[in-house]
């Protein structure tokens, strides 16, 4: 069988090959304790899965679903933002409801860009930020995110040319991998940007529900002039712990919503109107679940922190996200770091390589064990005698 050009040039999965590896481990009847995963390990909500069951149990829920999301699904969306982050939607022009937010990445450059324009990307990033530029035939440049500006592009090391060629840039805050924070100064500085070289802006809002010490993270849309120049993506996946029931969504410009939903229309219908309903009450009801939620990754966060400089491991503390970014020692990479870690200790991490050229140096934990297994985890690596 003959495949298009289209897929053979799609990157390969790193995540599927980290899979592999802790599943070959496990295999062997070994205790790995999997710091790699970004899949969050605790339920749902009981009140969200009560929500679907009698939704599924209306016969009105089993037919096709509207066009472009239920209206109440949209409304809930408007609710949301104007409750959590004081930003005004209209549900009926600014949302586009998508199956989780990953097809949401790869769509919009099929729906604004055209084939060979350029698309700027953060790195290290999330790795299906690429699998965009495969499918839509673009090319790409790499914004670096140092540690030494905060994890935030630098926009003074872009080209005039890169400027002017650029047609969409993604952002990703907070950040994965790196757990950086962005505020609300750095957006405007992007809109100027944005607005000075007609270049749009996808901001990537996954961990928007999870910041520590009790700050909140900040939407790219509080910043004035915003839906002039891009969208937010918002998931389900983190802050409700819906990961497998893909719920997503964009929100903002309106003309850069009419393409996304004008693309799903011809790719598929829509969510089961059961999970919007349910994906409704999530957003619209009491969130004293994600204050838990958040509580309990703050809990993990700080006992990695502690358990990280007890052995001598000089860390930096995430701010926000579900996960750490932390330097690998001296003397290794973070490929062989992460190796080590896997043959000798039984622990898998994600080797910060695999975000990008600029992720080496690190390596990405997250705090989706508990904190028995962190303390464990920790206390393995300090056998190993690297810090001491």
């Amino acid at each position: 069988m003959i495949i298009s050009n289209r897929l053979k040039n799609l990157p390969p999965h790193f995540f599927a090959s980290l899979v592999q590896s802790v599943e070959e481990a496990l295999s062997e009847g070994r205790d790995v304790i999997n710091l790699g995963r970004g899949n969050p390990d605790q339920p749902t909500p009981p009140h969200i899965v009560k929500a679907l069951q009698e939704a599924v149990e209306d016969p009105s829920t089993h037919g096709y679903s509207p066009f472009r999301g239920t209206p109440k699904l949209k409304q809930a969306i408007a609710d949301f933002y104007e409750r959590e982050f004081n930003v005004v939607i209209d549900p009926k022009t600014e949302v586009a409801v998508m199956f989780g937010t990953k097809p949401g990445l790869v769509e919009l450059p099929l729906a604004i860009m055209n084939e060979g324009e350029l698309l700027l990307l953060p790195d290290p990033g999330y790795p299906d930020y690429l699998s965009s530029v495969s499918l839509a035939n673009i090319k790409y440049d790499l914004m670096p995110l140092l540690a030494e500006n905060d994890f935030l592009p630098n926009y003074n090391a872009l080209s005039n040319e890169q400027k002017k060629q650029a047609k969409l840039m993604y952002l990703n805050y907070p950040n994965n991998p790196t757990s950086a924070s962005a505020n609300i100064p750095f957006f405007e500085e992007t809109i100027a940007l944005a607005k000075a070289n007609d270049i749009t802006v996808l901001h990537d809002f996954a961990y928007g529900g999870i910041g520590f010490d009790g700050v909140k993270p900040v939407s790219f849309l509080q910043a004035k002039g915003a839906k002039d120049v891009g969208i937010e993506l918002y998931t389900l996946s983190k802050t409700y712990n819906m990961a497998g029931w893909r719920v997503g969504f964009a929100v903002g410009n309106a003309e850069i919503i009419e393409a996304i939903n004008l693309l799903q229309d011809h790719l598929f219908i829509d969510i089961f109107p059961a999970v919007q309903h349910a994906a409704s009450v999530a957003l619209s009801s009491s969130q004293e679940c994600v204050d838990e939620l958040v509580s309990l990754y703050e809990g993990r966060r700080n006992v990695l922190m502690a358990e990280c400089k007890r052995i001598g491991w000089d860390v930096v503390s995430p701010t926000a996200s579900f996960f750490a970014w932390l330097s690998v020692p001296v003397g290794y990479t973070s490929e062989s770091f992460a190796k080590l870690l896997l043959d000798k200790a039984d622990i898998a991490v994600a080797p910060g390589h695999a975000f990008g050229q600029f992720g080496e140096g690190y390596i990405r934990v997250g705090l989706l064990v508990d904190e028995n297994r962190i303390v464990e985890a920790i206390s393995r690596i300090e056998k190993l005698g690297i810090f001491s």
